[in-house]
């Protein structure tokens, strides 16, 4: 049986739980393009069965932010896959912040050593600072899956080469997830 993850694409476009901006780039656009590649690179190989959760650049889930959160859990929860990844791309009001980190429920955990693999190889692939693997119990999407969860956070919108990176490079992003999660599996 193949293993199942579920790709959650960060934020809706328009104004329903939209996400973050930063140097012509919005993270609902990014994060929607980061999951498309991401899953083609898993479609490909017959030992994965992968799951978005926005199929159309112009989908939006829920109605409000809390049902948003709520819908993109419950679909992963239900299926139910057997890992979670939440895509995102930072913002910060300081524009000199870059880099990429990932942050998980709890320390250590299966999450945990996932997110490690894939952080190190994204930031490899990509070219991004490794901003390390953090804990934060509160975020929702985290806190409520059944399964090891991850949320991604690419890079900074508002730093002005990560942004470039996101803008023209975002397939290096995925494919350092994917290259990640195959040596988190002992594939690689």
């Amino acid at each position: 049986m193949p293993i199942r993850i579920f790709i959650d694409q960060g934020h809706n476009p328009g104004l329903i739980n939209a996400g973050a901006s930063g140097n012509g780039l919005l993270e609902a656009d990014v994060t929607y393009q980061a999951g498309i590649y991401l899953k083609e690179l898993f479609d490909d190989d017959c030992r994965f069965e992968v799951r978005l959760s926005r199929n159309s650049p112009d989908e939006v889930i829920g109605s409000d932010t809390a049902s948003s959160l709520r819908l993109r859990v419950e679909m992963a929860n239900e299926w139910p896959a057997d890992y979670f990844w939440s895509l995102h791309a930072n913002a910060n009001v300081n524009p000199l912040i870059s880099g990429s980190e990932i942050y998980v429920y709890s320390s250590p955990s299966t999450a945990s050593r996932m997110a490690e693999k894939i952080l190190a190889s994204m930031a490899e692939v990509a070219r991004t600072k490794d901003n390390g693997v953090r804990v934060n119990p509160n975020l929702y999407v985290l806190r409520n899956t059944t399964m090891p969860a991850n949320l991604i956070e690419l890079a900074y919108l508002t730093n002005e080469e990560d942004a470039d990176l996101l803008k023209n490079d975002l397939f290096l992003f995925s494919l350092g997830i994917y290259v990640g999660f195959l040596r988190f599996l002992g594939y690689l």
